[in-house]
């Protein structure tokens, strides 16, 4: 039975996105050897550090470097939280790459779950403004 969830795009020829194995990633959702994510905002997660690689923010070497410092420094598990950690490397590398105020990501982070609590079951959860990003 296939899992629901947006399918990942396919990234044949670059060695540091190959498709992870099922069996080393357990935890993770997937298709056969294909990886899906769960939720669209994994997806998203997924898409934006493709395209600040892409932009040239960081390299392939500095977001593994990142990511696997959030991965060591949380507790072990079964692979349900990646997703949490790859959005956690994200924040980091783009605080200290200064792509995005950390103070404005931390306040974007708040308003966030205010709206969520907010909001009613089955209704879209709605946000006043976007994040304001530091000047390059």
């Amino acid at each position: 039975m296939r899992p629901s969830g947006t399918a990942s795009a396919s990234t044949s020829g670059s060695p540091i996105l190959n498709t992870p194995d099922a069996r080393v990633l357990p935890g993770l959702p997937h298709d056969g050897d294909t990886p899906v994510f769960e939720e669209p905002w994994q997806a998203q997660a997924f898409a934006l550090a493709v395209q600040l690689n892409a932009k040239g923010a960081f390299t392939w070497a500095e977001w593994a470097e990142t990511l696997g410092r959030e991965l060591a420094a949380a507790p072990l598990d079964d692979g349900a939280r990646y997703y949490h950690h790859w959005v956690s490397a994200l924040e980091r590398i783009s605080a200290e790459r200064n792509l995005a105020d950390f103070s404005a990501l931390k306040a974007r982070k708040a308003a966030w779950v205010d709206a969520y609590r907010r909001t009613p079951h089955g209704q879209p959860v709605e946000l006043p403004s976007q994040i304001t990003l530091a000047p390059r």
